[in-house]
């Protein structure tokens, strides 16, 4: 098994439905990355502070979590391997002044193993921007692994709780998540 935690990136924008939580987070130009980042490496301390933690750290988001994966794997040395699941907003064209700068202009900081799981129907992350990102993992010599799924798989397939579930895809999913951990995190 392993010794989890889940970061709440979030909490300082008050409470209220997740969804209404989100929305203005997204509305501010979302959480602002160095706190992101900070807030991210104090996870990690807690996490090794626990008696049962190898000292093996992985990480894993979806959607924006995807993207602070992404962000936090090429800004730290804390990490063993990473997951990106279908996080957008990497490229250039989307920066914000609490996101200055495109996280696939930070690539060359990544120095464990990336593993990405995208849909061919996402448009945040788009199959052109997937496309980019592998170059740039390509450009720099990275260790990675992505998967896309076919064309009726869109954002936010792992959530059973959505109508973007896709059930293969998922289990797909999972199963890669759980063998790429168990290279990197044993």
């Amino acid at each position: 098994g392993y010794v989890a935690i889940a970061p709440d990136l979030y909490y300082r924008e008050g409470g209220g439905a997740v969804e209404d939580v989100a929305a203005a987070v997204r509305q501010m130009g979302g959480v602002p990355d160095s706190r992101a980042i900070a807030d991210l490496e104090g996870a990690v301390i807690a996490l090794r502070s626990v008696a049962t933690c190898s000292g093996k750290i992985g990480c894993i988001g979806h959607c924006s979590g995807g993207r602070h994966t992404l962000l936090f794997a090429c800004n730290t040395k804390s990490l063993a391997a990473a997951v990106d699941c279908y996080g957008g907003r990497v490229v250039t064209s989307e920066l914000s002044p609490n996101q200055p700068r495109a996280v696939i202009d930070m690539i060359a900081g990544l120095n464990i193993p990336l593993l990405g799981l995208f849909g061919e129907a996402d448009m945040n992350p788009s199959p052109e921007h997937v496309a980019r990102l592998e170059q740039e993992l390509k450009k720099h010599n990275k260790i990675y692994e992505f998967k896309s799924y076919q064309s009726d798989v869109g954002h936010g397939f792992f959530a059973d709780y959505r109508p973007s579930y896709r059930q293969e895809a998922a289990v797909d999913g999972w199963q890669r998540i759980f063998d790429f951990f168990g290279r990197y995190l044993r």
